[in-house]
């Protein structure tokens, strides 16, 4: 029977350091792989060159247990090193918290997880970007919050995210000792997003592994709190994010976000589909920019349809948890860091309907 990678980690763990600890618990282990014949193939990373140098032993060791495991044809370790600050350096003014962020997933129990703090855990996705997910998620996370509700606002679109100019936050986390990082602070909403760990316009570009372990980072690493609802703005499509989070965390459910037209709807299925395939339950689907009424002359009109969502969750026989309108202050807001979800208009009216919805049937 061929050897797992959870057996391969696990007979990693005991590898004992020079200075204490082991090769998982120390987070150097990386790029675990097994083929179909049994070879295994894994990295070593230290802090520095010298370290890596320093952890030829180490290697030969970590290669000697993995090799003795059985369903293992052979093993083999490559030592190598990421680039790290020098000691004593410090960061400069206003730099990002000093944390090696985008590191590689570190080892968790089977099964899905509970975040400590946090009650329940709202996912927002979308099949398709442009159909107004972050706005949702920013304005649903300011109406639960006046709504008494303890919320948190995570922004997983990792490559794209946009949840701290939405929110109106220009400061950095802090993380005082490096490791814990303390989120951030909006409109009575607890926030973290990597935008607010990178420059401005600065891209990240992030194979799978990166970006699952920044996720890990930032759902067990931010000093949360006591919250009764995490809101989790996911970036569009079925990708990773979408999968490391229905298969690792204990999630309460999802609310797809579509606009009425057709090609949206055809997207929108792929994501409750996935949804269904993770056995994450499908709380309901809204309908953004539903319909829009002419601030000059009053005249309704439907710009991308109207109805289809409606229409899409009573043949799922799922909630329809509401119609948003297409409105120029809700992009105005959004860009100003101030949700229109404070405001009072129609906008701010259903996002409150929503939430008051959300919190009556349990669900945040």
């Amino acid at each position: 029977m061929a050897v797992t990678r959870e057996e391969v980690v696990k007979a990693l763990g005991a590898v004992n350091l020079p200075d204490g600890g082991d090769l998982v618990s120390r987070d150097l282990v990386r790029a675990v792989n097994v083929d179909s014949s049994g070879r295994v193939s894994f990295v070593i990373e230290a802090e520095s060159a010298d370290a890596a140098r320093s952890l030829e032993p180490v290697r030969q060791a970590a290669e000697g247990v993995v090799a003795r495991l059985e369903g293992v044809s052979g093993a083999s370790a490559v030592l190598t090193a990421h680039s790290a600050a020098k000691p004593g350096t410090a960061a400069p003014a206003g730099a990002p918290p000093n944390l090696k962020v985008g590191r590689h997933p570190t080892a968790q129990p089977s099964g899905p997880q509970t975040v400590p703090g946090i009650g329940r855990i709202l996912l927002v996705g979308s099949g398709k970007g442009g159909v107004g997910k972050s706005t949702v998620s920013a304005n649903l996370a300011v109406a639960l919050a006046q709504q008494g509700r303890r919320v948190g606002l995570l922004d997983a679109d990792i490559y794209g995210p946009s949840q701290p100019r939405m929110m109106g936050t220009t400061k950095r986390p802090a993380s005082p000792d490096g490791k814990v990082i303390e989120p951030l602070y909006a409109h009575g909403v607890t926030l973290m997003s990597m935008g607010s760990l990178l420059k401005e316009a600065e891209a990240v570009i992030w194979r799978g592994p990166m970006l699952m372990g920044a996720l890990q980072q930032m759902l067990g690493d931010v000093a949360w709190g006591e919250l009764d609802v995490l809101i989790i703005d996911l970036p569009p499509g079925t990708g990773d994010v979408q999968l490391t989070l229905g298969q690792k965390y204990r999630t309460t459910g999802a609310i797809v976000v579509s606009t009425p037209q057709d090609v949206a709807l055809l997207d929108a299925r792929r994501a409750i589909d996935m949804f269904s395939k993770l056995n994450v339950p499908l709380l309901g689907l809204i309908e953004n920019m539903s319909t829009y009424i002419c601030p000059n002359c009053g005249h309704e009109a439907h710009l991308f349809g109207h109805g289809g969502v409606a229409a899409e969750a009573q043949k799922l026989d799922v909630p329809f948890l509401g119609a948003l309108p297409l409105e120029l202050e809700t992009r105005l807001a959004g860009d100003s860091g101030r949700p229109v979800a404070l405001e009072d208009g129609s906008a701010a009216e259903a996002y409150a309907a929503l939430a008051a919805r959300l919190v009556g049937g349990g669900m945040a």
